[in-house]
């Protein structure tokens, strides 16, 4: 099963290279918010990701599992310093008022003290309240391979 759910999330990945290149206004809203954060991220910037990220917000890591008060005080105190994301391929899937992207990326980042660099799918849903977008859910799934 776990080779199935993978060949299809990579199927969705690389069927979609031209993706962000033809998407709709909204999932390129979406994309743009999306490399924001990351560069928020990067530069421990938590005054911009504070109102972007939900209160009831949920992050899944390697290591464990948080809500939005855990991540932003573990970007302010760089206990993971998220150094920079290049991103490979994007999509995203609008559903009412959800948004779904789906990141393939390398992310170069420091934890604990260490240099690590990781291919990752990452899961972010958006929740667009009124005519904002908040971040709902950031999870990171470690790829086998490059």
């Amino acid at each position: 099963m776990k080779k199935t759910i993978f060949g299809l999330l990579m199927f969705m990945l690389f069927a979609s290279n031209s993706y962000a290149q033809n998407a709709s206004g909204a999932e390129q809203e979406i994309i743009t918010l999306s490399k924001q954060k990351w560069q928020w991220m990067a530069d421990k910037n938590v005054d911009k990701l504070e109102p972007l990220f939900d209160d009831k917000s949920v992050f899944v890591h390697m290591g464990g599992s948080w809500g939005k008060t855990q991540e932003i005080n573990v970007i302010k105190s760089g206990g993971i310093h998220y150094k920079k994301a290049d991103i490979l391929e994007v999509t995203v899937s609008i559903i009412g008022n959800t948004a779904i992207l789906l990141n393939k990326i390398t992310l170069l980042a420091v934890v604990g003290g260490n240099e690590v660099t990781n291919p990752f799918i990452v899961t972010e849903v958006y929740v667009k309240e009124n005519t904002t977008w908040k971040l709902g859910s950031l999870s990171f799934t470690k790829l086998l391979g490059p």
